[in-house]
């Protein structure tokens, strides 16, 4: 967990998957996107934020790439470890929202996206994907999701846990639970 977050929704609104191949990865991705658009398509204009968190080569930005194609988005999902962000129109139920994908792992000081003038993005329809919160030592606005992922001893090989962290992260994990 980071230090930006405590957990305030149920126990039981989690979800842990061992995959052993980017396949899996890419499904468990497709599941949590389809959980996505259902919220979105019913709470319109709502915003969250989703931390990624794990060990470098643990598959956060390949997690990212996975979520954001399965939401729809046809391009490449690039890594925004230089430009610290990269947003993704998305649409659902004929309206538009924005997938902002951050990675903090370069920031050397914990207000630099602040300062880039990221905090913005905190309040347009959609969500935030933050890779490396911890990077930001608490100054990020508060979590919904929390996923982690440990890498295993293959390529591909890593355990992904999803966890609610409040009430609308609890809403999303929810139906995965349900669909799985």
């Amino acid at each position: 967990m980071t230090r930006n977050q405590t957990p305030q929704a149920s126990p039981k609104a989690s979800l842990k998957q061992h995959c052993r191949q980017e396949a899996e990865t890419a499904s468990l991705a497709k599941r949590l996107a389809a959980s996505i658009e259902r919220f979105i398509g019913q709470e319109r204009g709502v915003h969250f934020n989703i931390s990624l968190e794990g060990d470098l080569g643990a598959g956060k930005t390949t997690f990212a790439r996975h979520l954001i194609q399965s939401l729809g988005y046809g391009g490449k999902v690039k890594s925004p470890t230089y430009t610290l962000c990269e947003p993704y129109l998305l649409h659902s139920n004929q309206h538009a929202y924005t997938a902002h994908h951050f990675d903090l792992y370069r920031m050397r000081d914990p207000l630099e996206w602040q300062e880039a003038g990221f905090v913005e993005h905190f309040d347009v329809p959609g969500f935030c994907l933050i890779e490396w919160p911890e990077k930001a030592e608490g100054t990020l606005p508060a979590f919904d999701i929390q996923i982690q992922l440990t890498a295993g001893a293959e390529e591909n090989d890593r355990t992904i846990a999803i966890n609610a962290l409040s009430e609308q992260g609890k809403k999303i994990v929810e139906v995965i639970q349900v669909d799985s």
